[in-house]
């Protein structure tokens, strides 16, 4: 029995990280057991509160590791990664996939999906109106807090990466080379 192949993606909101892991997962699949694990999963039920460093303004925090219940998330995370385990390619993605050490360290491929500020925050005010939130809202909070999370954690994180890929994924450029990569050095051809 030997341990799957782990690859860690990460990136800033709506960067694209969970497209690219559904498209890596849906190549992968047919071939050998690929789990996605997804960091989003393990928010905490109630979430820390954050003042936004130029407004004072509270938030409810989503964008630093203490919103996610982390002894959890590393249990199940090393139980998916371990050797003998079910799987022969992991795919961890979230915010802090290159971040935090446990997931790092662990990960053969570190992937950092990069994509524009202003891209991200589009992507941001699509998704987030849709769950029910005003303009207003979905931007103030980008721009009183979230930037400001990901200029901390998550820009720094993109040092760790392998290999840095265009969150746009308008073709399947980033994912196939990903692929081919992951093919070659896992032995999944």
């Amino acid at each position: 029995m030997s341990k799957p192949y782990v690859v860690a993606i990460a990136g800033g909101t709506c960067s694209g990280k969970s497209t690219l892991t559904d498209r890596l997962e849906a190549v992968f699949a047919p071939r050998c057991k690929t789990a996605a694990f997804h960091m989003d999963s393990y928010f905490k039920k109630e979430p820390p509160h954050t003042i936004a460093p130029i407004t004072r303004k509270e938030y409810v925090e989503h964008n630093h590791p203490d919103t996610l219940e982390l002894p959890r998330m590393y249990e199940d995370f090393a139980r998916v990664t371990a050797e003998g385990s079910d799987a022969q390619l992991v795919l961890a993605e979230g915010l802090f996939a290159l971040y935090l050490d446990d997931i790092r360290e662990r990960a053969d491929l570190k992937i950092f999906v990069d994509l524009a500020s202003d891209e991200r925050l589009a992507r941001r005010i699509v998704r987030f109106m849709a769950w029910g939130q005003t303009f207003e809202e979905v931007t103030e909070r980008y721009l009183d807090t979230v930037r400001f999370r990901h200029n901390e954690l998550i820009e720094p994180t993109r040092w760790h990466a392998d290999l840095v890929v265009n969150g746009t994924l308008d073709n399947s450029q980033a994912v196939d080379v990903a692929a081919c990569f992951i093919e070659k050095k896992a032995g999944l051809l």
